[in-house]
């Protein structure tokens, strides 16, 4: 069974490729760069697609600094830091992409349908203090009648499936379960800042920090602050 697996070098989408692996699937990765802030994190999502043998691994380019409209596509906006957890709940914050969730779920799509593959997986998450818009169970719903409708392999009955397996798991619950999967946090990376060493103080580094902490362990990545 094949599946694209969307990987941005992150801990979520990380510990998503190792469960579709540990599903049976034939992995085959897709990586995007938007000319985001944080184009460290492809160096990460290399490493992981790598170490996990996966059959393929593309990397999609496109520039969304074209409009900006997000702290990580526009060095105008700051990228915000040091916030406090209920500060992070307050709202959706800048660094949200506008529909980016929806344009790489489209390039998964159109990836997917001509390798014959059979699911797609991503790796949102409802529960993460972001509240993005593009991560919540009613959008993956309305995405996958965009995929049965939208594809000629879904108008004949062979459904392109969109799985979430995190979708409803604490960050806590996404370390544990990467633990089981044998993901390697240390080639992972989190943080929006851009910087070559993780900040320690962005929204990502922080949920991060917090959940390994939480639970008694060590993130092994270095950080500039913690």
């Amino acid at each position: 069974m094949k599946a694209v697996v969307l990987l941005s070098g992150g801990l979520d989408s990380s510990a998503v490729l190792y469960q579709a692996k540990t599903d049976g699937c034939e992995c085959y990765a897709i990586s995007f760069d938007y000319q985001q802030r944080h184009r460290r994190e492809l160096d990460s999502a290399a490493a992981i697609a790598h170490q996990a043998s996966v059959v393929e691994h593309q990397v999609v380019k496109f520039d969304l600094r074209l409009w900006g409209g997000s702290a990580l596509t526009d060095n105008a906006i700051e990228v915000p830091q040091h916030r406090s957890i209920s500060e992070m709940q307050d709202r959706i914050p800048v660094t949200y992409v506008p529909a980016r969730n929806t344009i790489f779920l489209s390039f998964a799509l159109a990836y997917a349908e001509t390798i014959g593959a059979e699911r797609v997986y991503i790796g949102v998450n409802a529960l993460d203090y972001s509240g993005y818009p593009d991560c919540r169970p009613d959008y993956i719903q309305a995405m996958q009648e965009v995929f049965r409708l939208g594809t000629k392999q879904g108008r004949e009955g062979k459904q392109i499936s969109i799985f979430t397996p995190l979708i409803n798991l604490k960050k806590t619950e996404i370390i544990q379960l990467g633990n089981t999967l044998g993901v390697p946090w240390q080639e992972t990376w989190s943080c929006y800042a851009g910087d070559d060493v993780a900040c320690g103080v962005c929204d990502s580094c922080q949920l991060r920090l917090a959940a390994f902490a939480e639970l008694g362990l060590k993130d092994p990545l270095p950080y500039a602050q913690i």
